[in-house]
């Protein structure tokens, strides 16, 4: 799998935010993706040192706007913690 296509963006939450002062990163990633496909994508595109991968699956869930009804399709997202010293810059404002 290509690295460009594992990755495919950044969960970006209150608790993932707050995650990054202890260098903890998620995304939201292919769901045949493994993690050493992760880590290697990360430390590509990146240029960082991944320590620890976590993955997790989430499941659908159902939603309501109005009279429509439907459910939001599955994902799985993957927590990336870095090696010390090692930075994200663009999601560091998020």
């Amino acid at each position: 799998m290509n690295i460009f296509e594992v990755i495919k963006k950044p969960a970006v939450t209150e608790k993932s935010t707050a995650a990054q002062e202890h260098n903890k990163y998620s995304f939201a990633v292919n769901p045949k993706a493994t993690k050493h496909d992760i880590r290697r994508a990360v430390e590509g595109v990146f240029k960082v040192t991944v320590e620890d991968v976590h993955t997790i699956s989430m499941p659908a869930k159902y939603k309501r706007v109005g009279k429509s009804a439907g459910k939001t399709s599955p994902w799985k997202k993957a927590i990336v913690t870095l090696k010390e010293g090692d930075r994200i810059e663009f999601m560091e404002g998020a």
